[in-house]
């Protein structure tokens, strides 16, 4: 139910503040602030996503938990889908998820409303330095050549050198 009152409530409070901004600035400031914040809002996305991505590459390559990174790049990317979004209201709520301690601010916000019951991991043994084994690669296989005797027929034309001889 509250997904539906956000889908009817955000489109009416964008309308009113188009009408409210546009009112005070104009038509084309307007139109402008929105293109920039788009802009802005894409670069912003750009660095702090490529700076989580590198953050989650260390906590897997570490043997981390990459819960918190993993996080911080969804809310990145609601960030981003909200500055391309037009409006005042996404581009605040897009704005205010691309700083670091809103981000923490949330999480922990979801964590205490998250129970985890039952967690379990299991992976191939451990190789030298604790680290996961490769799986093996090597498949042994028999095999018989099932190819037509192609040696007592005529051709009827020119090899093309495509063909084997």
């Amino acid at each position: 139910m509250w997904l539906f009152a956000a889908f009817i409530a955000v489109p009416l409070i964008e309308i009113a503040l188009f009408i409210q901004v546009g009112g005070l600035i104009g038509l084309w400031p307007t139109l402008g602030v929105v293109i920039v914040t788009a802009i802005v809002g894409t670069w912003l996305v750009r660095s702090q996503g490529a700076a989580e991505l590198g953050r989650l590459r260390r906590s897997i390559n570490d043997l981390n938990d990459p819960t918190e990174p993993l996080a911080h790049g969804a809310m990145i990317l609601v960030s981003g889908a909200l500055l391309l979004t037009p409006g005042f209201f996404t581009d605040t709520v897009g704005f205010l998820l691309l700083v670091p301690a809103v981000r923490q601010a949330a999480l922990r916000w979801v964590k205490s409303r998250v129970t985890v019951q039952n967690f379990t991991y299991q992976d191939r043994p451990a190789g030298p330095g604790g680290r996961p084994r490769p799986r093996d690669t090597v498949v042994d296989v028999d095999y018989e050549d099932v190819t037509p005797d192609q040696s007592n027929k005529t051709p009827t034309h020119q090899p093309s050198g495509w063909t084997r001889h």
